[in-house]
């Protein structure tokens, strides 16, 4: 694995963990929803992974990230249809597919 692979996992991990964060242990729909500011910052960490995977599938499509491709394919609806984020689908990636993700990231770390 290159550096610069290693380096792009380490984003991806620290913005999990930047997510994790701002949720706290109290994982709860309705303050999500009714907090801009926490949905916005949520929404910058998901740019964030989804830019990082996309360079390392650009470096070597053969790392094993199971869903690399909804990945990209969330930071790219971030990004550029803002205004259509649906917020349930959001939610629904971080209590579903973040720790799988993280279990993931942490694997090819060691």
């Amino acid at each position: 694995m290159t550096d610069e692979i290693r380096k792009n996992l380490f984003d991806i991990r620290e913005s999990i963990y930047s997510i994790e964060t701002y949720l706290g242990e109290k994982r709860d729909f309705n303050i999500y929803i009714k907090n801009k500011m926490l949905r916005r910052a949520i929404e910058r960490e998901f740019e964030i992974i989804g830019e990082a995977m996309n360079r390392i599938d650009k470096l070597d499509s053969s790392v094993e990230i199971s869903s690399k491709f909804q990945i990209i394919g969330m930071r790219n609806r971030v990004i550029h249809s803002y205004d259509k984020v649906d917020d349930e689908i959001v939610w629904g990636t971080i209590i579903r597919h973040l720790p799988v993700l993280k279990t993931e990231v942490e694997t090819l770390l060691k």
